[in-house]
């Protein structure tokens, strides 16, 4: 899975038919046409209320994938950097959860050689400790 682009409606749509829900069932969940489906297969982004919707009737978080591009693309800002920043009132989630899938992007980058372990660590910004136990991990599993 490629988190830099989401195609959020081609991937609802893939859901859609990988659990092979009918289509009257999704409309009276949905409470829309069979167009307005057809429109959301097509979309490249969707509201949120209507993502949590889909989630839901779906029973797959959407918003993860979202998530995942935060955690591999979002650059990380000076004040982040230096733990200056101020506190919010919004609710805190650890940054280092990392899916399987995301890991196993950056280990594939590692390994293809498309980018060093230096380069993933500066990246990326994981620490070097994290890296090496995935890569210690993963190793040991694909032997298995």
């Amino acid at each position: 899975m490629n988190f830099k682009e989401i195609p959020i409606g081609s991937l609802i749509e893939q859901e859609v038919a990988a659990r092979e829900i009918e289509l009257s069932r999704i409309c009276n969940f949905m409470k829309c046409t069979e167009q307005e489906i057809e429109e959301v297969y097509k979309a490249t982004s969707i509201e949120t209320e209507n993502l949590l919707k889909w989630s839901k009737l779906l029973e797959y978080d959407f918003f993860r994938l979202y998530s995942q591009h935060l955690i591999l693309y979002a650059p990380v800002t000076k004040s982040a950097e230096n733990k200056s920043y101020k506190k919010t009132i919004l609710p805190q989630f650890r940054k280092s959860m990392y899916t399987k899938e995301v890991i196993g992007f950056i280990l594939k980058q590692i390994q293809s050689g498309e980018m060093s372990r230096l380069e993933v660590i500066e990246h990326y910004k994981i620490p070097k400790t994290t890296l090496y136990k995935w890569i210690s991990k993963y190793k040991d599993e694909d032997e298995k």
